[in-house]
Formats: C-alpha cells, sequence, structure tokens
C-alpha cells in the first residue's frame, strides 16, 4: 500500500506549448500539479518557468532559440496546449456539462468543449465560468492570420482575461437542405 505513495510527491516533468500574439513557446514544467489549469491558475506568480524550452517568432525566417529555461509572462499567453491527458481524482471531480464553444483570442480561434455547471441556463453557466486559465477539452486551434493550420489538442487552457469572444458553437453545413444537383442541372444546359 504504502509503496504506490512513494513518488506521489514527485514533482514531474509536463511538456506544454504556449502560445503568445508573436511566439510559440515548446518546453517542460517541473509540477507535482496532474492538470493545466491547476499549474496555470494555483500560483500566485505572473510567470511560470519552462525548461528546455524552444522559442519560435511567427513569421520570421530565422531558426528557432533553444534555451534551458525560459520564464513566460501568463499575462502574455494567450493559451496553453497540452497533450498529455490527466484522468482527474474521482475526489476532485465536480459534475459538470460539456458545451461546445468557440473561443476567439486574437489571432486565433479555439473551438471545443467548455465544462460548465449542469442545470443552469447557459447565459447563466458562462456568467459564473471562472479562473485566469479556463479548459476546453477535445480542441481545435488554428489562426489565418498567422498561418497557423488547424491542430487538435485533448486540451487547451486559454487565457479568460485575453479572450474577446466565448459563445456556444454549432458547426453548420451552408449548402444542408438545398438540392446542389438541381443546380448543376441547370449550369449545364
Amino acid at each position: 500500500m504504502f509503496d504506490s505513495m512513494i513518488g506521489a510527491n514527485e514533482p514531474t516533468k509536463l511538456p506544454l506549448t504556449l502560445f503568445t500574439d508573436a511566439f510559440v513557446i515548446k518546453g517542460n514544467i517541473r509540477t507535482r500539479q496532474g492538470r493545466i489549469t491547476d499549474i496555470l491558475n494555483a500560483g500566485d506568480e505572473d510567470f511560470i518557468v519552462l525548461e528546455d524550452a524552444m522559442v519560435d517568432e511567427f513569421g520570421t525566417r530565422t531558426q528557432a532559440v533553444r534555451t534551458e529555461y525560459a520564464q513566460v509572462n501568463l499575462d502574455a499567453v494567450l493559451f496553453v496546449v497540452s497533450n498529455t491527458t490527466v484522468e482527474t481524482r474521482p475526489d476532485l471531480r465536480t459534475p459538470k456539462v460539456a458545451e461546445q464553444a468557440m473561443i476567439s483570442i486574437p489571432p486565433f480561434r479555439i473551438v471545443g468543449h467548455i465544462h460548465l455547471l449542469p442545470e443552469r441556463d447557459l447565459h447563466d453557466a458562462l456568467g459564473e465560468l471562472r479562473g485566469r486559465f479556463v479548459p476546453v477539452t477535445d480542441a481545435t486551434f488554428w489562426s489565418d492570420t498567422v498561418g497557423e493550420a488547424r491542430t487538435s489538442a485533448p486540451m487547451v487552457a486559454f487565457n479568460h482575461h485575453r479572450a474577446q469572444i466565448l459563445a456556444p458553437h454549432r458547426e453548420v453545413d451552408p449548402w444542408a437542405g438545398l438540392d446542389r444537383s438541381a443546380a448543376a442541372e441547370n449550369e449545364t444546359t
């Protein structure tokens, strides 16, 4: 029994990718926390320190900079991506309802599931959404402005203060309900 507890409080290295207005920063953070939002929201610090970091600037043709450590200002971070999935502890789990959402955090957009308290009107639930960084699961992010292709990730945490729009989102087929075969026949005659 005690063997499973040994090492439970040892820090682990968690790989993260941070996006700012101008940079993509990849590296590892040493932490005892399991979830990205716990790392980003729990501390009183306005920065995090990444190890084995790579810093790449949007729109440049220079090589990315590699550095042993990089201190990143959390106010400058638009969102953080983790490709590591973490199972939540049952004793910390709060029942929530997943809602499809679109987050505009220029120059990026994020689409995925935000998790809201149940039995609430969506308007009220959005008003109760708190935290410096808010998690989005099953996320896709992209930026046409900086040429960042659509990328999927199990979890993204966006900077709530930097987001300009957070809205329910439904994929819409602009061609739904139209008989395109009839239109094609008219064009050929």
